[in-house]
């Protein structure tokens, strides 16, 4: 009998890795449109995060683990006036940001928000860059936070495009942790070495399931899932930083690596070969794409499958609001992720739940006419019976030009139709949405009505000066990228 042992030859990193490693260390931003989003992107992922502040639920999770804890240098958490370390400011951002489902979406193969990696980038350039003031060093500039976030939207989207995590149960934040890592890494300074250590690490962490996303388990936990991601990536840039060395083959090791362990089923292509079956897949090079391409969430609170559904039962509500007690059936055209994700039937639970339910969002604006983060709530739902009696009225179908579209790298559709029949044998039009406003090919229609929401937001929180001081900054693209990191981040604070 002969014994076995395991080869013990270091490999090389993972080729996947030292794609990312690369790309972050040496790309240059050139492309205007990438950055010019990238500013709208600032502005909406932050008004979103002053919206969630409204809400007790979000805010009982924010401030230090020990209460009285005094950082040097301390990080901001816009809209309050914590000052956090970097890793606590980041879950705190990350959170707010993320609760009430606002911020921008991206849809592929995997679906994602990658502006929630802003609370990894804000945290780690507000702190690096007071401490170099005090230092007598030069501050990071928006500028700075600009290409960090165009970086980790191309991470973070391009990863998305033709690798879907969520057919084997993992959550899309393993990808925000990815791209946190990788960004805030190179921002503390990484070399190349440090920075594929760090990227090993996001890997091999461990990843979240789905399960907090759909029925029967939809909960909380998927508003600050994100948050949780993205400081998780401050923290292993860290651990990386200080010396810890990496693990070369974390994606490709053989029966330990993420591959064989989380990810062997995801790509079910049936042309490729079984060892390819285990990879990621490229679709294209890291570049600026995502950034100028992302899908802002302008008009609705709401998943963003759901989007185009919400516009158009906007549309027919001034057509159905005196005929409600007439509806016979609610017909929904859709395409097939929307019904993998959010077609539900039967009670809803909480407000997460019912923001993930596409008849939910439908309901409410054939009802109202609008559909806002208070109509998700316990107290609202309760004392509207009529929106469950309109959601056990719907059919959802699957047109499958719908489902081409979406998938189609030029088109990228998210289309939704909503038909209403009465009892009397009338129907409604069919109002058919194929892109929502805050689609590229909307831009010219969507970022008026962007500006406008971050106007909204930023009222909520300050006084009007502050407001006008803000809303000015942000206004113009060459000022905002000179600004320093700590003085942007000043003007953030209650």
């Amino acid at each position: 009998m002969s014994a076995t042992s395991e080869a013990n030859e270091r490999p090389d990193y993972d080729p996947e890795l030292q794609a990312i490693a690369d790309y972050v260390l040496n790309y240059q931003v050139v492309s205007d449109e990438a950055l010019e989003t990238a500013r709208y992107c600032l502005m909406d992922t932050l008004g979103c995060g002053l919206l969630a502040l409204r809400f007790p639920e979000c805010t009982k999770h924010l401030g230090p683990i020990v209460e009285g804890t005094v950082v040097p240098f301390g990080s901001r958490v816009p809209g309050t006036s914590l000052r956090l370390d970097p890793v606590k400011a980041a879950w705190d951002i990350g959170c707010t940001i993320r609760w009430l489902d606002y911020n921008d979406t991206w849809l592929a193969a995997e679906w994602g928000h990658p502006s929630d990696n802003l609370g990894a980038i804000l945290a780690v350039t507000d702190h690096l860059s007071q401490q170099r003031v005090a230092q007598g060093d030069a501050s990071l500039s928006m500028r700075d936070v600009l290409n960090a976030m165009i970086m980790a939207h191309e991470i973070q989207g391009v990863l998305a495009l033709e690798n879907s995590f969520n057919r084997v149960g993992l959550d899309h934040v393993v990808l925000v942790k990815v791209a946190s890592t990788a960004v805030t890494a190179k921002l503390l300074g990484a070399n190349r070495e440090q920075l594929l250590s760090a990227l090993s690490h996001a890997w091999v962490d461990g990843q979240s399931l789905r399960t907090y996303r759909h029925a029967p388990n939809a909960g909380s936990r998927k508003s600050w899932a994100a948050g949780d991601a993205t400081s998780r990536g401050v923290r292993l840039a860290d651990i990386a930083l200080r010396g810890e060395m990496g693990i070369p083959s974390a994606l490709s090791a053989p029966q330990w690596g993420f591959y064989d362990v989380l990810f062997s089923h995801a790509n079910k292509d049936l042309s490729l070969k079984p060892e390819a079956d285990r990879r990621l897949r490229f679709q294209r090079e890291f570049g600026s794409y995502v950034m100028e391409n992302i899908l802002f969430k302008i008009s609705f609170p709401a998943e963003f499958h759901a989007q185009t559904a919400c516009e158009a039962a906007v549309t027919l509500h001034p057509q159905v609001k005196d005929r409600l007690a007439d509806i016979d059936k609610i017909v929904l055209t859709t395409h097939d992720s929307a019904i993998r994700i959010i077609s539900k039937t039967g009670a809803l639970a909480n407000p997460a739940d019912r923001d993930h339910c596409l008849q939910y969002m439908t309901a409410v604006p054939l009802i109202f006419g609008a559909l806002t983060a208070e109509h998700y709530e316990d107290s609202f739902h309760a004392a509207h019976p009529l929106i469950d009696e309109l959601r056990n009225k719907m059919v959802v179908e699957e047109n499958a030009e719908y489902s081409a579209d979406y998938h189609d790298p030029e088109k990228r559709s998210i289309a939704n139709a909503v038909q209403v029949f009465f009892s009397d044998g009338s129907a409604t039009d069919k109002i058919v949405v194929e892109y929502p406003v805050g689609h590229r090919r909307r831009r010219e229609e969507g970022m008026p009505l962007l500006v406008e929401k971050f106007e909204r937001s930023l009222a909520t929180r300050f006084p009007t000066s502050r407001c006008q001081k803000i809303a000015e900054l942000c206004s113009h693209q060459t000022t905002l990228e000179a600004m320093p990191v700590h003085k942007f981040m000043d003007m953030w604070m209650i």
